[in-house]
């Protein structure tokens, strides 16, 4: 377990990081992708994990040369989601940080995920009352690679985005994470990095 003890406050990412729910995201798209007549990428979408739903749809227009309504296939990428209903597992090593480290620092959640969904989730894991501050896609005007939900996790809790690091399983998350000036501790496959990332 990484050493946290320079630090005033932690801020996780929620799917990928403390949540094992990507694959069930991914079988969300899949679906979605399917319903819309467009070509299903795993590595793709799984590599943009963090980013908001609506913002995914745009790069998809962009790369397939689409003109589909962000909002109509959020909802229906929203709705895809929720029929699965998907138990939420927690993720054991950065749950072990946050039983570690609580009451000791600060801690938050910044997610790409919408307000509704993430709150839900987080309840559901038993996670939500383990953290001061929960910042979505729902609440923030730029999403991830952006800095503003990492940085408003910060102000949220009171710290400088410098005295915070964060969790995250993916690029874009870990640039998000760099454009808040945070350093940034890298969960991948549910396996805690030894080192963190400067930004």
């Amino acid at each position: 377990m990484p050493d946290l003890s320079r630090y005033k406050g932690i801020v996780f990412d929620m799917d990928g990081t403390l949540i094992d729910s990507m694959g069930a995201h991914g079988i969300a798209w899949r679906q979605t992708c399917t319903h819309y007549g467009f070509p299903y990428d795993g590595e793709y979408i799984h590599g943009l994990g963090g980013v908001p739903t609506r913002e995914i749809v745009k790069l998809l227009n962009e790369k397939y040369g689409l003109e589909l309504d962000a909002d109509e296939v959020t909802e229906t990428k929203r709705h895809a989601f929720l029929k699965l209903d998907d138990k939420p597992s927690i993720i054991d090593d950065t749950f072990q940080v946050m039983q570690r480290y609580q009451g000791i620092l600060k801690m938050g959640v910044g997610t790409g995920s919408e307000r509704g969904n993430a709150i839900r989730m987080l309840t559901e894991a038993g996670l939500l009352d383990r953290v001061e501050t929960v910042v979505t896609a729902s609440d923030v005007t730029y999403g991830k690679p952006h800095g503003e939900t990492f940085i408003t996790v910060a102000q949220n809790m009171g710290l400088h985005p410098s005295d915070c690091v964060v969790f995250e399983d993916t690029e874009i998350g870990r640039q998000a994470a760099q454009n808040a000036g945070m350093d940034c501790i890298m969960v991948i496959n549910g396996k805690i990095s030894p080192s963190p990332l400067k930004p």
